[in-house]
């Protein structure tokens, strides 16, 4: 994260010297392996008042901003720790309509971080999120729940910039009065939660309903719910909320847009909250039916708009800003034809439909015949547009329409067209949940991912050829380590390649599905251990038959590992219990050699060329290694809450292979290399490049073929991966001194009254005059945002005492003071943590 761009062009310094340390000549560029899109988008957010302006979230891939000059997404939650990992699923963006560059977030995800919630606040177009909002206490997000693509939950309104709404799923209706710095339920909304734990499915302005107030005056709500009134409306900004009279009640509303003259509103309606049936706790949600409807609130009156002949759930609907009969609508979850694919097969999927008389009737670009473009990205051939949960009209140019899908992003350029041309528009959108890979030495990298199987890839920088046969989510790959080209996967069942990857052949016989497999070093055995299970199979015929490898383990889920030199050799480690188990007869049976301490992470790694080395990730009790095969193990100084190790080529010069660890080194989280066998790490991520850590494939890895490059799983921005940038000189300025510095407003000072070199908490003086309320910033110099803090002040001089720092790393600091709705600069001052 960085910040406020006003804090990099008015900060002035007088005299700084600083020099850098040799041990940080190093510098990182990150990226994502290229496989295109793979993730479910929810949503796409457009802008009516800023041509080109679009945003897309997603349910676990973070967000995206539409970068138009170079017609690629640019992802904008990389900068989400570990400790934020849930803030990769975003249930709602607004975009304020009155200033563009105001844009908030509204992030969280149920089962990462303990529900963490957050509102996240930018001023300069979603680059940096200098403001973040925790509102767990309040309410809570779950961007990957059911509705996900509903909304939109959270809004600006459109007269008023310091007024927010946004509709949770099990607390009701909150607002903001301060641009989303604090938050109050509307209480006069008696609604909190629905059964189907959706709540409220969207909330909507009418933008001309001002009157002679200073914000809007009529505010839709939608709740996710049928049976009972669902949608509710305000006609005083608020103070008061009722059932709209006469709103169907019979599928629950998806989503509503007001035409431009805000004579009529058109709502869609399925019967679930989406994207796709739901079953789950009892209740009966298909997803198969629904309807759309259109209010007319002058005369109170509703009429049935929904298409002829297409009995369906609707989701997506947008309205052409120049002209209010027209009309673009979605269906979701439903499996129509769309095209033929190249093998001749019909591909079925959602339809898309626009209206030119306000939804009298409707035309069908796609049945009248699809070209779907893959833009470079050749797996989704054959592929169908499917959960279409948002569709959206360029507002500066009508003929152009963009969709989410279950895989992505689509544009039509001329939905007018006869036949309309779908393009797969992904490019800089990575959004799979990746679960395993391998570097093979000369050779190349092999991916296994959720949903869209995985990837051979000779160059991480262009899209490469998805696994075939497919079968789906795939979690478990392996290759042989002396025998290179002997690779297996699973998912609901196995293959193997005799070809690296080239080529794939199913094994006759499964015993269970998903996983984690192993190879021996050369190619011989196979051993699977199904998910769920407490057995682990082997095999010596590439899967024809397959036997219970025996020893007594009793653990569920292991991860078999193959020593990647000796043949003979397989490993184990049971998290629970602490055991290590060791195989010496290729995988027929094991045996429980030591007991390393329990809680640490299943997935160990063997050292390639290395024979009986294996290092283990033992979270909280750091990291250890074994020379011998299991017989001794070290511990490695200086490392703790490791959670995972990697290997990838030797430095120069080096006759071990570099070591990889997510882990915290120095007080500090994140990835780290070390060339010398785990005695020095170097930092090789940085607070900018954190991807919400490690998610469900828990991986990191180094290239076999590229030194310094390294390679980590994301809970759903795809595979990370960090090379040596080209730049020459250092990242981390040296502790030295002194630092002088320079307020240019003489109405606002401030002054450090410590040491300008701090260590965690320390004080300012700040003479103000006036009464008033700040907000503190302070920012890493590579922008990083580190912490906020309000103060109010007195006229005069106010000694501050500013928290103590939450990050760790020493370096140059700014801190900053701002007003408190975040417009004006008021002073700045640099300094160095120790």
């Amino acid at each position: 994260m960085k910040v406020l761009n006003t804090f990099k062009t008015t900060l002035l310094f007088c005299l700084i010297f600083l020099h850098y340390s040799p041990a940080d000549a190093q510098s990182y560029k990150w990226n994502t392996v290229a496989m295109g899109g793979g993730g479910f988008v929810s949503a796409i957010i457009t802008s009516k008042t800023q041509q080109n302006l679009m945003f897309a979230r997603t349910d676990v891939g973070g967000a995206y901003k539409w970068d138009n000059s170079n017609s690629r997404w640019k992802p904008l939650v990389d900068w989400a720790s570990s400790a934020q990992t849930g803030y990769m699923g975003v249930e709602s963006v607004a975009i304020d309509p009155l200033t563009p560059s105001r844009v908030y977030m509204f992030v969280g995800t149920s089962y990462f971080n303990g529900g963490n919630t957050a509102i996240l606040r930018s001023t300069d177009y979603g680059e940096t999120f200098p403001s973040i909002v925790n509102v767990t206490g309040q309410f809570r997000a779950h961007g990957n729940g059911m509705g996900r693509q509903n909304g939109e939950k959270l809004q600006v309104d459109p007269n008023n910039s310091n007024i927010l709404y946004c509709g949770t799923r099990d607390s009701g209706l909150f607002r903001s009065f301060n641009m989303g710095a604090t938050w109050t339920r509307v209480s006069s909304l008696n609604v909190r939660s629905t059964p189907n734990g959706n709540g409220i499915s969207f909330v909507l302005f009418d933008p001309r309903s001002k009157g002679t107030t200073s914000s809007s005056q009529t505010i839709y709500v939608g709740v996710s719910r049928a049976g009972s009134t669902n949608l509710y409306v305000s006609k005083n900004g608020g103070t008061s909320f009722a059932g709209v009279s006469g709103a169907p009640t019979t599928y629950m509303p998806q989503r509503a847009a007001l035409t431009p003259d805000s004579s009529n509103l058109f709502v869609t309606y399925a019967n679930g909250a989406g994207p796709h049936a739901n079953s789950n706790t009892g209740l009966n949600e298909p997803m198969n039916n629904g309807a759309v409807w259109r209010y007319t609130p002058s005369i109170n009156t509703w009429s049935l708009r929904t298409p002829a002949g297409y009995a369906k759930p609707f989701s997506g609907i947008s309205i052409d800003p120049n002209n209010s009969k027209r009309i673009l609508l979605s269906t979701v979850n439903t499996y129509l034809p769309q095209y033929t694919a190249a093998s001749g097969g019909l591909v079925y999927g959602d339809r898309i439909l626009v209206s030119d008389n306000g939804g009298f009737t409707w035309k069908d670009p796609i049945a009248n015949g699809m070209t779907l473009n893959s833009n470079g990205v050749t797996w989704v051939n054959g592929t169908n547009m499917h959960w279409v949960g948002s569709a959206e009209f360029d507002p500066f140019n009508t003929s152009k329409v963009w969709i989410t899908s279950g895989q992505g992003v689509f544009s039509c350029d001329n939905i007018n067209a006869t036949n309309t041309t779908w393009k797969f528009n992904v490019n800089g959108f990575e959004e799979t949940v990746p679960r395993d890979l391998v570097s093979i030495t000369g050779g190349a990298l092999v991916s296994v991912i959720y949903d869209y199987d995985g990837f051979k890839h000779s160059d991480v920088s262009q899209y490469a050829p998805r696994h075939n046969p497919t079968m789906g989510t795939t979690t478990g790959i392996a290759f042989a380590g002396t025998e290179k080209n002997t690779l297996l996967r699973t998912g609901s069942r196995q293959y193997y390649s005799t070809n690296q990857g080239a080529s794939w052949t199913q094994c006759v016989v499964s015993k269970g599905g998903s996983g984690k497999v192993a190879v021996s070093a050369n190619g011989f055995a196979f051993l699977h251990c199904p998910a769920g299970s407490t057995n682990t199979y082997r095999s010596i015929d590439k899967g024809t038959s397959w036997t219970t490898c025996a020893g007594g383990m009793n653990f569920s889920d292991a991860i078999p590992v193959a020593d990647l030199v000796n043949a003979q050799n397989f490993y184990m480690y049971d998290n629970n219990s602490g055991a290590f188990w060791k195989s010496t007869d290729r995988g027929a049976s094991f045996t429980n050699v030591a007991n390393i301490g329990s809680g640490g992470s299943k997935i160990i790694r063997a050292v390639p060329d290395n024979d009986g080395d294996v290092w283990v990730a033992l979270n909280g009790a750091g990291l250890k290694y074994t020379t011998d095969a299991g017989v001794n193990f070290t511990t490695v100084s200086g490392v703790s809450n490791c959670s995972a190790v990697g290997f990838g080529k030797a430095a120069t010069g080096a006759n071990y292979p570099a070591v990889y660890i997510w882990a915290s080194v120095g007080g500090v989280t994140g990835a780290f290399r070390s060339t010398d066998k785990g005695v020095n790490w170097t930092r090789v991520n940085d607070d900018a490049h954190e991807y919400g850590g490690l998610g469900n494939g828990n991986f990191i890895m180094g290239s076999m073929n590229t030194y310094g490059r390294y390679f980590m799983s994301t809970v759903g921005r795809g595979i990370a991966y960090g090379d040596i940038s080209t730049t020459t000189g250092g990242n981390r300025p040296a502790l030295t001194g002194p630092v002088i510095v320079d307020n240019t407003d003489k109405t606002f000072k401030m002054v450090l009254l410590t040491n300008p070199v701090v260590t965690n908490s320390f004080e300012v003086s700040i003479v103000s005059d006036k009464s008033q309320t700040v907000q503190l910033y302070i920012a890493g110099v590579d922008g990083r945002l580190t912490q906020t803090q309000e103060v109010n002040l007195q006229t005069g001089a106010n000694k501050v005492r500013v928290n103590e720092m939450s990050r760790k790393v020493p370096g140059v600091y700014m801190l900053s003071a701002l007003s408190v709705d975040g417009k004006q600069q008021l002073a700045s001052i640099k300094f160095l943590r120790q």
